[in-house]
């Protein structure tokens, strides 16, 4: 649509346009109406949250409860949209139209985390490398679902790579907080059966994908670790991990634990 300077001068009139999503129905307008729905219209919001840790899955599912949407769908706009299976979408809240569909939300939602991904990239190295980058995003995942609070995420972040540096398995259950098992307490006996790349008893090294959300502070954390020589740590009796240097040292922190 042409704007031509009269237009310009209907538009300061009416008001500024509208942020967000701006509902127009779905008739054909003149020009003149759709300057003032521009700048009054906008669509009846639902306000959703993903938060830092949470997976897609679990997203997904409370996606479906509050937009009535299908989940099935949900899933598989996601797979044509987003290059990982998770850690793609930024934990955010975000200000959803109501009737909009799965393809459409699942879209929006990935094209914004990728430009926010590209752009902190930037921020931190001064370019962006899909691949690089959500290694440290990978990186961030567990980082976000192992330690008790931010002031703690360097330190997690330093055994990792520590661990990393000696060849060891990372051995951390925050990589197995994956899909539906988000909230589920991470048991011997799932470890033994659990045969996906995140479970990282079995495997070396990094995931290949994320295995959740990421707040700044993890990525912060993954990319910049504190220095230390831990390669050890369990949670205490007061929420905070107790960190060590050696096996010996954490078998005794782990008897401390269960006194």
């Amino acid at each position: 649509m042409d704007l031509n300077i009269l237009d310009r001068y209907l538009i300061k009139f009416y008001g500024y346009p509208q942020k967000g999503w701006i509902d127009l129905g779905s008739e054909k307008l003149i020009k003149g109406d759709l300057l003032y729905l521009l700048t009054h219209s906008k669509a009846a919001m639902v306000e959703v949250t993903l938060i830092p840790g949470e997976t897609v899955e679990i997203f997904f599912r409370d996606l479906k409860s509050t937009l009535n949407l299908d989940k099935k769908k949900l899933v598989e706009a996601y797979k044509r949209y987003a290059p990982f299976p998770d850690g793609v979408i930024f934990p955010d809240t975000y200000y959803i139209p109501i009737g909009i569909s799965e393809e459409d939300l699942v879209g929006y939602l990935v094209r914004h985390s990728m430009a926010r991904h590209e752009y902190l990239a930037k921020k931190f190295f001064g370019t962006y490398n899909r691949n690089r980058w959500f290694r440290y995003v990978t990186i961030a995942s567990i980082i976000q679902k192992e330690a008790a609070d931010k002031d703690e995420m360097p330190l997690v972040s330093s055994v990792i790579y520590n661990r990393l540096r000696k060849k060891m398995p990372l051995q951390m259950d925050g990589a197995l907080n994956y899909g539906s098992f988000s909230h589920k307490r991470v048991t011997k006996r799932r470890i033994r059966s659990d045969r996906s790349k995140l479970n990282t008893y079995k495997h070396y090294g990094i995931p290949p994908y994320p295995s959740g959300s990421v707040s700044l502070d993890a990525l912060k954390a993954a990319i910049k670790p504190a220095k230390s020589d831990y390669l050890y740590f369990v949670r205490g009796k007061n929420g905070k991990h107790i960190f060590t240097k050696s096996y010996k040292s954490h078998l005794k922190a782990i008897k401390s634990v269960n006194k």
